[in-house]
């Protein structure tokens, strides 16, 4: 048995998949004499290709972004014909009789070895050059983890170091009933496309990877944060009857998708879903959610082979918006940096404190034009739908300038997209919470935004120092922490007093402790990954406003974290026990 971060609640039990950094399983078989030929002549189709999108991606960029962007290209471009790297891969085809994406991933692996004992930063950064660039190469071979083949049989339990945003995309098309990654945390890729699409999943478990192999029967366990390997008969018929109640409880609850979401007491509330792309908008619609509080742009451009112009953007968005509930749907721009990052945009280079640094609005201000695209693009695809339905947000907000800043930015491509004759609508402007200062004075930002959205995970990161990917101070991470409440309180009954609508978008609107909270408060508009709108749609419906005033109020006298969870924990097993099942410790 081996315990992580509870990250997705529920049990699942399937065959391990193991997906390794780069590559799903490289053939490890040998080829045929016959077979070397057309091998080698995969691979050189396949540098081509690459070469070509790295041609084309530079000059994009170049023009979209800057000359010093595009640079990065160019020298992946040079490593693709590099006759050192070129040379081993052929060598090993010919002799060794290997696929070529074996001897890829081969190569990565001597190139890691090489690189990882130093500790020169311009020696590791090449090594990332490096891995890109077989990535690359890797997507253009027929044996690519995302060509859409099969892996094994059986439902499946995902076991990966971290799942990268594209090698998700491409398991959506199979049978995946778990996720278990060895890095990561509540906040990672994996826990989010987990969460939105209600597959238990555990992060943070350490040296999994050496433990597991392809084949092996697993157990996860999203609530208590375990994962069993290869369990004796009685521990596999013990979790067999948990997944049963797991997955009989969410049907009943799906069944509740048509019900309007209302308090004990009859008073309406707004369940939306945190999404990244339309399948997201889809399952939203199915799970009974009222609409789209927050479309992640962010996935549209880590897993696009290049970068998206304002046609092929405004084409996506549009069919977002065309797929999420009444089109009612809150489009945020790029949030990128922290832990997700793009060549084009500078983040070929680490940074000492990311997530506090150059991201979100940040980056945008620095790259106008780049930005311009995208405020274009979602203004034109938010027009061909009846106007107030789509409504645009900002991330990272600190400040009152900054807000001023977006505004004219937005005038600008208003007034870009009307000396081109676009039909345009005015869209409702909005800005995500997640800086303490951006808390302690909200009351001097309402009067230039038409809502907010309080973006919980960073917010939480940011109030207590602690990085949340970071498992020295994770710990402190604490959603329930005496300090967040009252930030949060202070925020709310701001809005509230106002009349400035304000949303919860982050991890805390879904789970059923923070939720009662949150309700208590005064909040009435949450947005939380879609799996999670029947469940609280359901604790809805058996608590008053009344019940959930008076927890707060017991609650804000707790002085500890943990005070505050054995109290909710009590409270939620009183007021729905069949529910625990769901609220990950």
């Amino acid at each position: 048995m081996r315990r992580g971060i509870a990250v997705s609640p529920g049990v699942a039990i399937g065959t391990a998949y193991v997906i390794h950094e780069i590559f799903v399983n490289p053939d490890t078989q040998r080829l045929e004499d016959t077979q070397i030929t057309a091998e080698l002549a995969n691979y050189e189709t396949a540098r081509d290709k690459a070469a070509a999108d790295l041609r084309a991606l530079e000059k994009k960029v170049d023009a979209q972004v800057g000359h010093e962007e595009a640079f990065i290209f160019a020298v992946h471009r040079a490593i693709i014909r590099e006759p050192a790297f070129t040379n081993k891969i052929r060598n090993w085809i010919v002799e060794d009789k290997m696929t070529a994406a074996a001897s890829l991933h081969r190569l990565l692996g001597e190139y890691t070895a090489m690189f990882t004992k130093t500790r020169d930063e311009y020696l590791q950064e090449r090594l990332n050059d490096i891995r890109d660039v077989i990535i690359r190469l890797g997507s253009h071979l027929n044996q690519n983890p995302n060509s859409g083949e099969k892996p094994i049989d059986g439902p499946l339990i995902v076991i990966a170091d971290e799942l990268l945003p594209s090698q998700a995309v491409a398991l959506g098309q199979f049978d995946v009933n778990g996720i278990v990654t060895q890095a990561g945390s509540q906040t990672s890729h994996a826990a989010i496309i987990a969460r939105s699409r209600g597959i238990p999943a555990v992060s943070g478990v350490k040296n999994i990877l050496r433990k597991v192999k392809t084949g092996d029967t697993i157990v996860v366990d999203g609530r208590a944060g375990v994962v069993e390997i290869n369990p004796n008969s009685e521990s596999l018929a013990a979790f067999r009857k948990l997944e049963r109640e797991f997955f009989d409880l969410r049907d009943q609850l799906a069944a509740n998708r048509d019900d309007p979401a209302l308090t004990q007491d009859g008073v309406e509330l707004k369940l939306e879903a945190n999404i990244n792309g339309v399948d997201d908008a889809q399952a939203a619609h199915a799970m009974g959610a009222s609409g789209i509080g927050l479309y992640r742009t962010e996935y549209l451009y880590l897993t696009h082979a290049d970068l998206p112009d304002e046609d092929e953007q405004y084409e996506v968005y549009r069919n977002i918006v065309a797929n999420s509930p009444n089109h009612n749907i809150t489009i945020r721009t790029l949030d990128i940096g922290g832990d997700k990052t793009v060549a084009y945009l500078g983040h070929d280079h680490k940074e000492a404190n990311p997530f506090m640094g150059w991201r979100s609005i940040r980056l945008s201000f620095e790259h106008p034009e780049f930005f311009n695209t995208q405020i274009r693009a979602i203004i034109r695809a938010a027009s061909e739908f009846p106007e107030g339905t789509a409504r645009l947000m900002f991330p990272m907000v600190t400040t009152v300038e900054e807000i001023r800043k977006l505004r004219s930015m937005i005038r600008k491509a208003y007034k870009t997209l009307s000396a081109r004759k676009v039909k345009i609508c005015e869209l409702r402007i909005g800005m995500m919470l997640e800086v303490p200062a951006a808390a302690i004075t909200i009351d001097s930002m309402l009067d230039l935004v038409d809502f907010v959205s309080i973006g919980s995970n960073d917010l939480v990161q940011y109030l207590m120092a602690a990085d949340r990917d970071n498992p020295k101070v994770s710990h402190l991470c604490q959603p329930l922490s005496p300090a967040v409440l009252r930030v949060l309180k202070h925020v709310i009954e701001t809005c509230n007093r106002q009349r400035v609508p304000v949303t919860v978008c982050g991890e805390m609107a879904g789970k059923p402790k923070a939720f009662l909270l949150l309700l208590g408060m005064g909040l009435r508009r949450f947005s939380m990954s879609p799996s999670f709108v029947p469940s609280i749609k359901q604790l809805a419906s058996q608590v008053s406003i009344e019940q959930a005033e008076s927890i707060v109020a017991s609650v804000m006298k707790f002085k500890t974290t943990a005070q505050v969870k054995r109290y909710m924990t009590r409270q939620l097993e009183q007021l729905a026990p069949n529910l625990t099942m769901l609220d990950s410790n």
